[in-house]
């Protein structure tokens, strides 16, 4: 039953990224959480995420893989989009491309603490480079 509550809870979440929710994270993200190593605020979180979306309108997380367990849930999430402005370091060609982002993240309190994040910045790069 835990595990179908914070599979819910991460599919909304992930819902609020993809209609530009930014302002629903409180639910979501605790109040300080660390990322790849790094603390951030929340608030510091929806702003990296925000550039995002800016360099790449059509950005959508689609969760391809997912596996839940007690405070823990991975994800293998899968991007086609096309990147408007730079993006991960690359200029925009006008192509599409398509790239996973493997995360995991560590829940307290029902919201996201700890996020591990790995992006496949080598398949960006390679459909970038022609």
């Amino acid at each position: 039953m835990v595990h179908d509550h914070l599979e819910s809870t991460y599919l909304a979440y992930l819902d609020a990224l993809n209609g530009r929710r930014f302002d629903e994270l409180d639910r979501y993200v605790c109040d300080e959480l660390v990322y790849n190593d790094k603390l951030l605020s929340r608030q510091e979180y929806a702003d990296m995420i925000a550039e995002d979306v800016r360099a790449v309108p059509d950005l959508r997380f689609e969760a391809q893989l997912l596996s839940i367990g007690d405070d823990l849930v991975a994800c293998r999430l899968w991007f086609d989009c096309t990147p408007t402005s730079t993006f991960l370091g690359h200029q925009p060609t006008g192509r599409a491309v398509s790239f996973a982002e493997h995360v995991f993240y560590r829940f307290e309190g029902g919201r996201i603490a700890h996020v591990w994040s790995l992006i496949d910045r080598d398949a960006i790069a390679a459909q970038s480079s022609f």
